[in-house]
């Protein structure tokens, strides 16, 4: 039986192409912009490679930008539509949306898991949306049975109370919610470090903040 075949759920990255200077500009300074970047395209490539090896009806990347040697075969990209980031993810949705459930995720947590992906999804056979947590506030997935960007639009996007703003959203709709693990988006260097500590063995986002050494640990008072 094949990936598909087994699939309860098809899903989606959201992300931006990493070019210096656009990606990762919390971590500037420490870092160089190149280096920046360096982290945001190891950190989708392996969020990517979670995706590919995830069972899904179909895997869709929505991505602002050209894309690059990251990109794993098989999967479909379209460009993302909208001003603000809740207009972006609503448009993700629908336009990404093909009959069956949909669970959607950044570029920025790349210690996610096909098991953690496939709980998700699994979740969808019995609720009519799955949330993950972010630990600063936000949050890293959302899964809806039935997508309708109308569950997004308006919601303050990256501010302390986004999460609660977007759960607040989905129950005033009436929708029975799961939850996933709370996950560390990597925004500054304490998350990167903090992150990449929790990576898969063999990855590029812990080999990449391996690289950087010293830059992103913080110099001891003397």
């Amino acid at each position: 039986m094949s990936r598909g075949e087994r699939a309860v759920a098809d899903l989606i990255v959201i992300a931006k192409e990493p070019i210096p200077g656009r990606v990762k500009t919390r971590l500037t300074p420490p870092c160089t912009p190149e280096e920046g970047a360096a982290l945001a395209e190891a950190a989708l490539a392996d969020t990517l490679t979670a995706v590919a090896e995830t069972p899904a009806g179909r895997r869709t990347l929505a991505l602002a930008g050209r894309p690059g040697h990251w990109l794993p075969y098989g999967m479909t990209v379209i460009p993302q539509r909208g001003a603000g980031l809740d207009e972006r993810l609503g448009h993700a949705f629908a336009d990404a949306y093909a009959g069956r459930p949909l669970v959607l995720i950044g570029m920025d947590t790349p210690q996610v898991t096909p098991g953690l992906l496939t709980e998700a999804a699994e979740a969808l056979r019995t609720h009519d949306a799955v949330f993950g947590p972010a630990s600063d506030g936000g949050f890293w997935l959302l899964g809806l049975r039935r997508p309708d960007p109308d569950l997004i639009r308006g919601v303050p996007m990256s501010e302390p109370h986004t999460g609660a703003a977007q759960l607040a959203r989905l129950r005033g709709a009436g929708l029975s919610i799961a939850t996933s693990p709370e996950l560390t988006d990597v925004d500054t260097a304490a998350d990167a470090l903090h992150v990449a500590s929790l990576c898969r063995p063999g990855g590029r986002f812990p080999a990449a903040v391996q690289a950087l050494g010293s830059t992103l640990r913080p110099v001891a008072a003397t």
